[in-house]
């Protein structure tokens, strides 16, 4: 059963956010329905990807009686921590991009074969309840009552019904399971492969797995009480990845499946690499205070925030980023060396601004110098002791912080270094801090603890995955959309400009597919913008635009957004348009602009 969320799709109703009380509501009543069917046992599964893996969870926690397990892939357990709007209390451009995404699809009309003539009045009410998304999610900067809830990380204890959770290494969300795995103590189970923010089916970068099947062992196990012997095999399942040369894509990412039998595991042992002048130590050194202000453009090698497996959304060499970035190398590993978790960088720092940030990179060098991005971590340093009660920096005084980088499983070969490298702005993954910032960083107190897991002969006699299987097409591309990205340096302004676009920006050259089922054509174009100065924060901007259009004979809607976010020492502004179209004739439109004090970030 897939329901449309109040609101969406042919759904009656407004929706007003993400993981609301009416949407947690409206689950329980769904699944109180479909128990009550005569085609139902009375036991119910919840399973989904992203907005839906996330509430497949928050719904968990609310116990409902016929709730008896659920799959939840590419989600999170903490909706401050590791969602689209903020990474380690910095603001991320993907609260711009999502938030454009969501304002779009919630301005989709309801289908008239499904609703009937009311679809006209439900799309102007829906429209005249249209939510500037962004806006509400920048108020809440700081990790507020607004984050708790729906975050199931608050309290694991509520969630009392098995979990499987499902990421992959090149999506955003996978620190959400090893954390599950940890906190909750109902049964539990976590997989990562190499994929991205996608079903393991069609799992980019490959190899894809048989997800369906795998599926299946899980629903026959707890809703029918079968022994599939899925609850008999280690707790957690991951893709150790090989080393690779630094490309913007792969098809096909190397390695192989390692398992825990437990998480956290005590198998995994910390390795600590103490800074040094210019290099990573085995002990510590003497105290040196080391002093860098990264440009404004440092990140532009950074890739996507979240991959979903198109070209070019990989990190690319990050000898360019390293460039301008307090970089510390070990010496070439005399053999190789497996990390399975999440790296933590322990750094006594000074800065000569209130407000700061720093990005940690933990790369692979190969003897060529090719460096490869492995994993990294950004923090807001004035929340260095609390996401709920940020601090301004005292400027010249020194902190001790930890930032914890992303989860990994990644296997460093013999003649490799290990890189540390520490940037002071990391666009445009984040936006930057309101003014250019010195940060210090002090040796002899400062290192990196690498989650290092020794070789399992229990490796080699996991059980093979299933081949990927899928469901017949239920679409048909009429037309394709190359996907673009493009940088551009202006030497007049001395500005970077990042560009992501599908087709020529225009409805005429945008992607256009049929659902066949319901003979119903969708065409799409979307473009994003970021472009900032080398050394001026105050240049930062980002807009989106969307178009949308919908036909079916000579039933014809069209909607369009476009939103930008700028910023000031004191504030961050906001802007929007939403415009609607039925047979090419304006049904609708309407703009906010929206001033919001930057409140430590």
């Amino acid at each position: 059963v897939r329901v449309d969320l109040r609101g969406s799709g042919d759904s009656d109703g407004f929706l007003l956010d993400e993981y609301s009380q009416q949407e947690h509501d409206d689950a329980l009543e769904v699944i109180r329905w479909i128990a009550e069917q005569p085609w139902c046992s009375g036991g119910v599964g919840m399973m989904g990807k992203s907005w839906g893996g996330s509430n497949s969870l928050q719904v968990a926690a609310r116990r409902p009686p016929e709730h008896k397990a659920i799959i939840t892939v590419c989600s999170t357990d903490d909706r401050y921590l590791d969602d689209v709007h903020y990474m380690g209390g910095c603001l991320l451009n993907e609260n711009l991009t999502w938030g454009s995404v969501l304002m779009s699809y919630n301005a989709f009309p309801p289908d008239p074969e499904l609703v009937g003539d009311r679809w006209r009045t439900m799309w102007q009410e829906r429209l005249e309840r249209a939510v500037f998304f962004p806006a509400v999610w920048l108020e809440h900067s700081r990790r507020d009552d607004y984050w708790k809830h729906g975050s199931v990380c608050e309290d694991y204890s509520a969630v009392i019904c098995p979990v499987y959770a499902i990421g992959g290494w090149a999506d955003a969300y996978s620190n959400a399971i090893p954390r599950l795995l940890a906190g909750l103590r109902s049964p539990r189970k976590g997989l990562i492969g190499p994929w991205a923010h996608l079903y393991p089916h069609d799992g980019v970068p490959g190899p894809a797995i048989g997800f369906l099947q795998e599926a299946i062992r899980w629903w026959d196990h707890w809703l029918k009480g079968i022994d599939t012997g899925l609850m008999a095999e280690p707790m957690l399942r991951v893709w150790m990845q090989e080393s690779v040369p630094p490309k913007p894509f792969y098809k096909q990412r190397p390695g192989r499946w390692v398992a825990e039998v437990q998480w956290p595991s005590p198998r995994i042992m910390l390795q600590r690499n103490w800074l040094d002048a210019d290099r990573l130590s085995t002990a510590p050194t003497i105290k040196t205070q080391l002093d860098f202000r990264s440009p404004q453009t440092t990140g532009v090698s950074a890739g996507e925030w979240c991959g979903f497996g198109a070209p070019g959304e990989a990190p690319l060499d990050q000898r360019g980023d390293d460039g301008c970035s307090l970089i510390f190398d070990s010496a070439p590993l005399r053999e190789r060396m497996e990390i399975l978790g999440a790296p933590v960088g322990t750094l006594e720092i000074a800065a000569d601004r209130p407000v700061a940030f720093i990005a940690v990179r933990l790369n692979d060098v190969g003897p060529g110098g090719a460096s490869t991005r492995v994993t990294y971590g950004l923090l807001n340093l004035t929340h260095r002791n609390s996401h709920e009660r940020p601090e301004p920096l005292e400027p010249g005084k020194r902190y001790l912080i930890n930032v914890t980088l992303n989860d990994v499983a990644y296997a460093f070969p013999p003649g490799h270094k290990l890189r540390l490298a520490i940037s002071t702005s990391y666009w445009p993954i984040a936006w930057p801090a309101p003014q250019a910032v010195t940060v210090s960083v002090f040796t002899g107190a400062s290192f990196l603890d690498l989650p290092v897991r020794a070789p399992d002969e229990g490796d080699s006699a996991l059980r093979p995955f299933a081949p990927p299987e899928r469901a017949a097409a239920e679409t048909t591309e009429l037309r394709p959309a190359p996907l673009n990205r493009i940088f551009e340096r202006d030497r007049t302004t001395n500005e970077a400009i990042y560009t992501v676009s599908t087709g020529r920006g225009d409805l005429n050259g945008g992607k256009l597919t049929r659902i066949r089922a319901i003979n119903l054509e969708v065409g799409h174009t979307m473009l994003k913008r970021f472009r900032i100065g080398e050394e001026d924060p105050e240049t930062a901007q980002a807009e989106v635009i969307q178009k949308t259009r919908f036909r079916r004979g000579a039933w014809t809607t069209r909607i369009e957004t476009h939103t930008r976010l700028s910023s000031s020492v004191e504030d961050f502004l906001l802007e929007a348009e939403l415009t609607a179209y039925e047979s090419d004739q304006l049904s609708f439109s309407r703009t906010w602009t929206r001033r919001i004090k930057r409140d430590l970030i």
